[in-house]
């Protein structure tokens, strides 16, 4: 009677734990069956990769050329990727997310996006952007995670041992965790698909193991345009002109001209407001002075709406983040600027470069040519209100613009950002 009743009591918590781990790991589907490479291929260098004890092995061949990456056969959108590694031989690697391949050589083929660095040091959970980013203009990763961040995620390392790494992707934002600790926490708009794959560094030595991989998908987010092309040419959607003054062309690209002895601003403007997003657009500038309003308002001043400017100057103020002011309302002037880097990434006026901002709540991110030039929490800023493209008032100015899209980040996908 005893060891039956042993018995059962150990069957109800068999099942207790096992339906705990179903709720948490619900929508879940593994990426590798635990027997072969079904489903992946191999992109890049020369490292080797086979099937050990129900994990993924990892080899780097010493002193050949090249990163080695397998790679998922299928793109994902957004997701939510598990995993668990472990270093058997002293190396460097990582998890490619949201990737791309180009040709290399011969039929090799190199792969470009973000990745979370995974390493035997506290870079492990960090983003990185191979073939793309990194290591340019004195970037290496693209996360900004504080000191005190990544040593509190690096105190749950176990060295030689299995260690887990959780990287969420959704919309813009991407996030990480090692050992359920948050490291990487970032805005970015330059991919929101692509594969998965797993590296082996170049070098001298590394060998590295992954199990447990699976992923619950969470869709796919896609950039919404307001120039849209129609049977009857280019026109816009979901925007109006203020103004006239705005001509596409056959190629979908728009150009603004405004006379100085106009005092009021030429703009494109938003029909509806937004609170949550991303956005961004391709200008040519040729005289005067532009932007990229957000979070904007319309008022009775010559310059018609009131709310931040991603600016457009034709300077090495492009990109700075400019507060205007409304109707007896006064604005704040220069927000955040960063004329250093702006200096080093913007291309001649005469060549098209881009803009970006991602708003999150109180965080607001700036891009210039995908170049993140300010990251700020400002708990002052507006929280919702129309985009807007700025002829400015008072100025002889030509401006061409194209690819101007946005996304918006919903209730839902900002709970998970910001959970």
């Amino acid at each position: 009677m005893f060891k039956k009743f042993v018995f059962c009591g150990a069957l109800i918590l068999a099942a207790s734990v096992f339906a705990t781990s179903f709720a948490e790991e619900e929508g879940f589907v593994s990426l590798f069956n635990g027997k072969d490479l079904s489903g992946w291929t191999i992109k890049g260098g020369y490292a080797t990769y086979k099937v050990e004890d129900g994990a993924i092995v990892g080899t780097c061949t010493p002193d050949t050329p090249n990163n080695t990456f397998l790679c998922t056969e299928k793109e994902y959108g957004d997701f939510i990727l598990k995993l668990d590694f472990k270093f058997l031989v002293d190396g460097n690697s990582g998890v490619q997310i949201r990737s791309h391949s180009r040709p290399w050589k011969e039929d090799r083929e190199s792969v470009f996006g973000y990745q979370c660095e995974l390493a035997n040091y506290d870079a492990t959970g960090r983003i990185y952007d191979e073939g793309r980013r990194g290591h340019r203009h004195g970037t290496i990763f693209l996360d900004k995670t504080s000191d005190d961040v990544r040593r509190e995620a690096w105190g749950t390392f176990k060295k030689g041992e299995w260690n887990s790494i959780e990287i969420q992707c959704v919309g813009p934002s991407i996030r990480t965790w090692l050992n359920g600790k948050p490291v990487a926490n970032i805005l970015d708009p330059v991919e929101f698909s692509g594969f998965i794959g797993l590296q082996v560094h170049a070098g001298k030595q590394g060998t590295i193991a992954w199990k447990n991989i699976r992923i619950k998908e969470l869709g796919k987010t896609e950039w919404k345009p307001f120039f849209v092309k129609t049977d009857d040419g280019w026109k816009l959607d979901g925007a109006h002109f203020v103004l006239d003054g705005w001509t596409f062309n056959d190629a979908g690209e728009l150009r603004g001209v405004h006379v100085r002895e106009e005092k009021r601003d030429g703009l494109v403007v938003s029909d509806n407001d937004y609170s949550d997003f991303a956005v961004r657009v391709s200008y040519k500038f040729f005289g005067g002075n532009s932007a990229l309003y957000f979070r904007a308002q319309e008022v009775p001043t010559p310059w018609l709406l009131k709310g931040f400017q991603n600016e457009i100057a034709g300077n090495n103020l492009d990109s700075a983040l400019w507060h205007t002011a409304g109707d007896k309302t006064p604005g704040r002037g220069w927000v955040v600027r960063n004329e250093e880097l702006v200096a080093k990434v913007k291309k001649p006026n005469d060549q098209w470069n881009s803009i970006c901002t991602i708003a999150c709540g109180d965080r607001l991110v700036q891009f210039l040519n995908d170049f993140p030039t300010s990251d700020i929490v400002d708990p002052l800023c507006e929280k919702s209100g129309k985009f807007g493209l700025q002829l400015h008032g008072s100025a002889d100015a030509e401006m061409w613009f194209k690819n101007f899209e946005y996304v918006e980040i919903t209730p839902e996908m900002r709970k998970l950002i910001e959970r």
